[in-house]
């Protein structure tokens, strides 16, 4: 579920919003603010938005692209809503521990697992 211009791939695992990406490297700001708009979009249409972040398949993601996720986490959370992160490769996560935005976020190791610690 698509749209002809969109950088992500949607889908809906019961209320749950599963999000997955199209590009391998997020680095590009206009990429970047694509996104942001899309995942926006996604969370205004919920009263309670349950987001999953599938990484699997990314292999860089630029500051801006973390500065992103945590405006994404705060429109979430502001809307009572639950956001959790999958496959992030052991590279990326690397820079999440250095920044400690894996104590910010709830990151699983595969999207299974990330469904599964929805309340």
């Amino acid at each position: 579920m698509t749209s002809k211009d969109s950088r992500l791939m949607v889908d809906h695992d019961g209320e749950i919003t599963c999000i997955g990406f199209l590009d391998r490297n997020i680095l590009e700001e206009s990429i970047i603010q694509h996104i942001g708009d899309e995942i926006a979009q996604i969370i205004e249409q919920s009263n309670n938005p349950k987001v999953l972040i599938n990484f699997k398949g990314v292999d860089h993601l630029s500051s801006a692209a973390l500065g992103a996720l945590i405006n994404i986490s705060n429109r979430i959370r502001k809307k009572g809503g639950q956001l959790r992160l999958s496959n992030i490769d052991a590279q990326i996560y690397e820079v999440f521990a250095i920044t400690k935005l894996n104590k910010l976020f709830q990151i699983h190791e595969n999207q299974e697992q990330a469904l599964a610690s929805f309340a």
